[in-house]
């Protein structure tokens, strides 16, 4: 270790609530940030090629990148880096995890949960569904709904919350 303390921002928030523009934002200031859907995307050849995986094949993917950038989250925060992950944090269990995670290098975490009302959300995947690219994965009606049912939403965890405005 380098004897820098890494600071390890963990984002969190539904589709549409601006986390890949936060992320961006702390590359900025030189965060490394670690993406699943990026890391899958050119994977697949960009998708732009018409790759297309069943459901149950794209997941083990999504799994095996997750676990590869795991352990490049060790390797990054042994060297004292600070990095952002850029996932989505559905559930407190996954935030759980990777905060001991961190810790468990002697490291800080900070989670930051970007929220958005639903209108605000619909209104930024309708512009983002429209787009190409592995940070424009389409969000429909369906599959946003799915999403709102399924986030665990964090409350006494320690977290950021910042409300996204409508505009």
């Amino acid at each position: 270790m380098t004897g820098q303390v890494s600071t390890v921002v963990l984002m969190c928030g539904l589709p549409g609530a601006g986390k890949t523009t936060w992320a961006r934002e702390l590359v900025l200031r030189g965060y490394v940030r670690l993406s699943i859907d990026e890391a899958v995307w050119q994977r697949l050849g960009q998708q732009d090629a018409g790759v297309v995986l069943e459901a149950e094949a794209f997941d083990r993917l999504k799994e095996e990148v997750r676990r590869e950038q795991r352990r490049e989250l060790v390797e990054l925060m042994l060297a004292g880096r600070d990095v952002v992950v850029d996932y989505s944090f559905w559930s407190r269990a996954a935030r759980d995890d990777y905060k001991a995670l961190v810790e468990s290098h002697g490291c800080r975490w900070e989670l930051v949960h970007l929220k958005a009302d639903r209108t605000t959300l619909e209104r930024r995947l309708e512009a983002r569904n429209g787009e190409r690219g592995a940070n424009s994965v389409t969000v429909d009606e369906e599959l946003l709904n799915h999403y709102l049912a399924k986030f665990e939403e964090p409350s006494g965890e320690g977290e950021q919350v910042f409300v996204q405005s409508p505009a």
